[in-house]
């Protein structure tokens, strides 16, 4: 008997710094309710915990403006409201989906810790901005902040009966890397979310070969993986 019922490949992507440009609908969200988060380049180069409380020109206004749980919920809510209504792809990441998601041979599925309101609706209307039914994913989670990935990345490998060497995970974090080795997926990182190169090589070891440092560097090396790439 065959381990593998079928040749599918499977796409795993994490939503937000890989599809969706994150960095801008927060940015727009502190600005918002008085505050600054600085530039893509020192975001980027933060430690996870200071991510959203800015460098040292930022830290004392923004502590102090998300301070107490009515500005945590005011924040989130005006948050929901621009990835809803403003929130965009990456350039040319709307055109990937659409490939993959009308390719018969390769299964697609979609993670997330995003923090709005109702993150599922959330990315539902951004989604349908672009053109795309999140419906039409094969696989869809939502993961608590505390939660490692590995476990949703091995749940959908197995519902889909994809051979582990033919699933792929995209993410943009250090932590995505990691889940998607543990979970057996060949992993694509990429450089333009919430980490940059040098962060990822030098405080993570994560091999430069695994890195997209653009998201069209990213389609293309993807499509190129999983034979749909056209020269």
């Amino acid at each position: 008997m065959a381990l593998y019922a079928n040749s599918q490949r499977l796409v795993i992507f994490d939503a937000d710094g890989t599809i969706v440009d994150a960095f801008h609908a927060i940015e727009a969200t502190f600005l918002a309710h008085g505050m600054a988060i600085g530039d893509l380049e020192r975001f980027q180069k933060r430690h996870r915990l200071l991510k959203y409380l800015g460098g040292l020109r930022e830290f004392p206004t923004n502590l102090r403006r998300q301070f107490g749980r009515q500005s945590r919920q005011r924040l989130r809510a005006t948050l929901t409201d621009i990835y809803r209504e403003q929130a965009s792809f990456y350039p040319g990441i709307g055109e990937l989906l659409r490939t993959l998601l009308a390719a018969p041979e390769v299964r697609v599925g979609l993670v997330t810790r995003n923090v709005t309101n109702e993150p599922e609706e959330t990315l539902k209307r951004l989604f349908a901005r672009h053109g795309i039914d999140l419906a039409a994913f094969d696989y869809f989670a939502r993961i608590p902040q505390n939660e490692e990935k590995t476990r949703a990345f091995r749940q959908a490998r197995e519902a889909l009966a994809v051979n582990p060497a033919r699933s792929i995970a995209c993410g943009d974090e250090y932590g995505d890397y990691r889940a998607a080795i543990h979970a057996g997926f060949y992993p694509f990182v990429v450089a333009y979310g919430f980490a940059d190169r040098e962060s990822l090589t030098d405080d993570y070891d994560v091999p430069r070969e695994v890195i997209s440092a653009s998201p069209a560097e990213f389609s293309e090396r993807l499509l190129h993986a999983v034979d749909l790439f056209t020269p």
